[in-house]
């Protein structure tokens, strides 16, 4: 079993040679939570995102296009130069910003700047249960009052869990990815001191893979 600073290293590197390998990895097309993200984010008034682990942008740019302001988040630096190219080539360049960041570090936006937080798989990489928390209390802290935050992740109904190499902590390795399968008491962990607004099952790609889609708004109070 790896230590956590030995597998999160490795991630890296892996990343970093899968973007470098494969330019455009996912295609141009955004994803259906995306797509949702959008929605929720237009009904909340929302203009200035943020996207963590954006890879190499087809969300982040989807969202661009949709006319939002956003700073995407990777810890690729293939990732985020092709991001970058293409945010050029599609013209929205004056609305997307990009950031090498590794999750496992604190945030580096000021309290209560963004109006919402997209994470598709992102919270699901190699993450222990305790950097998972760190993380989603620094989402909490840069959101605005009223802010959502829509994030995805692969569950222990996934063909993947409990299969493969196991790092502990419901960590699992396949073919060099290392994934965390999330249970719905850690979804739900999470969720306090927000308001849950849906946990959404839904399946994308190969297996076909599991995964929750989760909405979730830092209380207008708060």
């Amino acid at each position: 079993m790896s230590s956590p600073d030995d597998l999160a290293g490795s991630q890296r590197q892996h990343w970093q040679d899968t973007y470098r390998a494969h330019p455009g990895l996912y295609g141009d097309t955004p994803s259906e939570p995306a797509i949702h993200a959008a929605r929720v984010f237009a009904d909340a008034g929302a203009t200035d995102l943020i996207e963590l682990g954006a890879g190499h942008g087809r969300d982040a740019l989807f969202l661009a296009r949709e006319g939002y302001t956003v700073h995407a988040t990777d810890f690729s630096v293939a990732a985020l130069d092709q991001l970058a190219r293409a945010a050029e080539e599609q013209g929205v360049a004056n609305r997307v910003t990009t950031e090498l960041h590794d999750v496992r570090e604190p945030l580096r936006q000021p309290d209560r700047s963004a109006d919402g937080v997209f994470a598709h798989m992102l919270l699901c990489m190699a993450l222990s249960s305790a950097q998972i928390h760190a993380l989603v209390d620094e989402i909490r802290r840069v959101l605005r009052p009223g802010g959502a935050f829509v994030y995805t992740v692969r569950h222990t109904g996934d063909a993947h869990y409990g299969t493969g190499r196991d790092h502990g902590d419901n960590i699992f390795e396949h073919g060099g990815f290392a994934v965390h399968f999330f249970d719905r008491n850690l979804v739900d962990q999470l969720a306090e001191g927000w308001t849950l607004q849906e946990v959404h099952a839904f399946e994308e790609g190969d297996l076909p893979r599991r995964l929750w889609r989760i909405t979730q708004t830092k209380p207008a109070d708060a």
